[in-house]
């Protein structure tokens, strides 16, 4: 099976903020759980095991880091749609005050129609199927 045309889930947004503190936003779980998940058990850090909550939907997920870049790049493997996959962080400073930051979720398994649905409900929010 060739990989690298298989559907992913993509992001991008930029955010008026240095390179650091946007970092620290998505590997601190007390300043994540303000805009993503509501509660997170640990630091991302490389070689870690964590789990975030989404207790509105009681929902959980192990997650476990993989690579840690610092004010680059996170790289996380997680069980969401019940096979791993991964998602990458990359943080790329434009200026002092603003990053572009580019998440991408890949990995997905099933048969063709499984892979872009679980493309397509991730880009739209990590959606649980």
């Amino acid at each position: 099976m060739e990989f690298k045309n298989l559907p992913v889930a993509k992001a991008e947004m930029l955010i008026r903020k240095p390179v650091s503190e946007v970092f620290e936003a998505f590997v601190d779980p007390a300043i994540t759980s303000r805009f993503w998940f509501s509660k997170g058990s640990g630091m991302l850090e490389e070689g870690k095991q964590v789990q975030w909550d989404w207790e509105m939907y009681k929902f959980s997920v192990q997650v476990n880091v993989k690579e840690i870049e610092t004010n680059k790049r996170i790289l996380v493997e997680w069980l969401a749609y019940g096979a791993p996959t991964l998602i990458e962080w990359v943080f790329r400073p434009l200026t002092e005050v603003a990053t572009f930051v580019s998440i991408t979720n890949s990995g997905f398994t099933g048969d063709g129609d499984e892979i872009v649905k679980q493309a397509v409900g991730s880009t739209e929010g990590f959606a649980f199927v």
